[in-house]
């Protein structure tokens, strides 16, 4: 708990009220979105030392703490963001994405088919990955020019792929862990699967119309097989080490970062192989101390509780989860209990994807893409992500209902499974 109460003007904690004065300004300010995000961590650390405490302790002492705490997750986050930047370039420049046009259909279905490879990529990979991937190839077989819409659809792809899998998503695999069996998140697919088709519909129109898809890929550009090895031993290494080190060494991997150790150890061993396109990192990193600041900022938060268990309390937390990290609401949700853990699972996950900032997969192909950093065009264009989000969770609602499991802690799994490598 933390060490003092702190100020509560009108009831609400001070620090909640900094935190949401921080995203509105990156709403309002997003040609300074990095130093908004930045003054809001000044900011909200600044209260917590001073005043109102963390809950590891009280003063410098319980920031250093909480850090201690927190900071494998952002070392993880910050590997694969700036890791996966590279790996979008060495797949890019494998020449992979230029023949795509030979096999996906040459009108707006070609758009919904490219989101469901995404969708579906996400269900065993990663959703940064997911995202990075599914952005690279949209940018060649459309020329470059995405529609805001569509880019936020590739992030609603990833993320609703990766809600019914316990191996697809940081909070699914929470939910694992701590004894929920795999078949009560599967039925999450329910709703993704509607909101794919929800948003991946209109989302690909609004692409067709701004940049037609290529009729033929490049058949005189030869494929890379170096850098698509590369690509390859990238991700086969930080899902190996996903699996070896949470399965067999837990403890360890809550204590070092070993996701993004192994995508940087592959990065810099096959340097010489192929050499990485290293002028992509400084803008990168902008994005990725962006969310790495909102991240931490929003641990800070003293949110000890839920509202009860119901289901509309899991379509607000949908809601939430595209400015709040959905890591401690899945926490706090664990420990309640009493929590349809499918419907709860496409709810944070998906939830994410209707602010660019809200998930690491939209964080992430913003880097790629940054005229999507905008909190205004984001909702223009990508209006139908928030219309898909509450589709899906009427969809599923409607068709299994609200099944809540209060013991959810019985009967854990004897080896758990692997940690996604996204962190939000």
């Amino acid at each position: 708990m933390s060490a003092t109460v702190g100020w509560q003007p009108f009831g609400i904690p001070f620090e909640i009220i900094l935190f949401a004065l921080t995203l509105l300004g990156v709403a309002l300010l997003h040609g300074r979105t990095l130093e908004v995000a930045l003054s809001g961590l000044a900011a909200v650390t600044a209260y917590k030392v001073l005043v109102a405490g963390f809950n590891e302790g009280a003063g410098v002492q319980g920031l250093v703490s909480h850090l201690h705490v927190e900071w494998v997750i952002l070392a993880n986050l910050f590997g694969l963001l700036m890791g996966f930047a590279l790996l979008s370039r060495h797949f890019e420049e494998s020449h992979v994405p230029r023949r795509l046009p030979d096999y996906l259909p040459d009108d707006w279905r070609g758009g919904f088919v490219l989101l469901a490879m995404v969708f579906v990529l996400s269900s065993f990979l990663d959703n940064i990955a997911a995202a990075i991937i599914g952005g690279t190839m949209a940018g060649t077989v459309f020329r470059q020019r995405l529609h805001i819409g569509y880019i936020a659809a590739i992030v609603a792809a990833s993320n609703a792929g990766g809600s019914g899998s316990v191996v697809g998503d940081t909070t699914t695999t929470m939910m694992w862990i701590d004894g929920v069996s795999p078949l009560e998140v599967l039925h999450a697919y329910v709703a993704a699967g509607v909101a794919l088709v929800v948003c991946g519909i209109p989302a690909s129109l609004q692409q067709q119309r701004y940049s037609p898809i290529l009729k033929h890929g490049l058949a005189s550009e030869r494929i890379d097989g170096a850098r698509v090895a590369i690509v390859v031993l990238i991700l086969a290494a930080a899902i190996g080490v996903n699996v070896t080190t949470n399965v067999a060494f837990p403890e360890a991997a809550s204590r070092f970062p070993f996701l993004g150790f192994a995508v940087w150890a592959v990065l810099l061993l096959t340097a010489g192989w192929r050499r990485p396109d290293w002028s992509v990192l400084p803008a990168t990193l902008r994005g990725t101390v962006f969310l790495l600041s909102l991240v931490l900022t929003a641990s800070m938060m003293p949110v000890e509780r839920l509202p009860d268990a119901s289901w509309p309390t899991t379509f607000g937390l949908g809601f939430l989860s595209a400015a709040f990290d959905n890591i401690p609401l899945t926490k706090l949700a664990l420990e309640q209990g009493g929590y349809d853990w499918g419907m709860l699972a496409y709810a944070v996950g998906f939830g994410g994807s209707m602010l660019w900032f809200g998930s690491s997969a939209g964080v992430a192909i913003t880097n790629l893409y940054p005229q999507a950093r905008s909190v205004g065009a984001w909702l223009r264009g990508g209006w139908h992500v928030a219309l898909a989000y509450v589709a899906g969770f009427a969809a599923l609602l409607l068709a299994l209902g609200w099944q809540p499991h209060e013991r959810h802690g019985e009967g854990r799994q004897v080896a758990p499974p692997a940690m996604s490598m996204e962190a939000r």
